[in-house]
């Protein structure tokens, strides 16, 4: 079997759901972010809007907001000290699939400089309302995005579990 820094990342990336409280480098937070601008997109139009939030105060809206969705209480980024969020426009037919790409970049960059990550969902009916387009319009945004989804980033408090078996039939190859 071939073996490499990439597909080695791939196998042993893993969603991390419990965050030290100590806040990423910006050299980190740089290299996630660069990462998710290298994500394919439709026609190479590069139409998603990643935004990194690490302001505690909208950190802490943002928790509110995916919680209230979620129907819970508890924090759904899993006390991540930085969330990324990625919006797309709402007319884009290829959108869901771009910012997903981005979303991917960005998990396995983070994992590639030691970080934690986990996708998060619920971005699209969180910014949907009008708390959203609000916190949209202070971020800097245009109108017409909708959101695709988040991550939870940041250094892992514990160790990941080894991956779960791979499922057999899992790949099929038609010859």
């Amino acid at each position: 079997m071939l073996n490499n820094e990439v597909l080695e990342a791939l196998e042993t990336r893993r969603s991390i759901r419990a965050y030290k409280p100590t806040q990423i480098t910006e050299d980190e937070l740089q290299a996630v972010l660069r990462a998710g601008t290298f994500a394919p997109t439709a026609h190479g139009q590069q139409s998603p809007f990643i935004v990194a939030v690490q302001n505690a105060a909208m950190c802490d809206q943002l928790r509110r907001m995916n919680a209230e969705v979620m129907g819970v209480t508890t924090d759904p980024y899993y006390g991540a000290p930085t969330i990324v969020l990625v919006f797309v426009p709402e007319d884009n037919r290829n959108g869901v699939q771009d910012g997903s790409c981005v979303l991917q970049n960005m998990m396995l960059a983070a994992h590639s400089v030691g970080l934690g990550s986990c996708w998060i969902n619920r971005e699209a009916e969180m910014f949907a309302t009008d708390e959203g387009k609000g916190l949209m319009k202070r971020m800097g945004l245009p109108d017409g995005l909708r959101g695709v989804g988040a991550l939870a980033l940041g250094y892992a408090e514990t160790v990941p579990s080894a991956p779960k078996p791979r499922k057999e039939d899992y790949a099929r190859i038609i010859r």
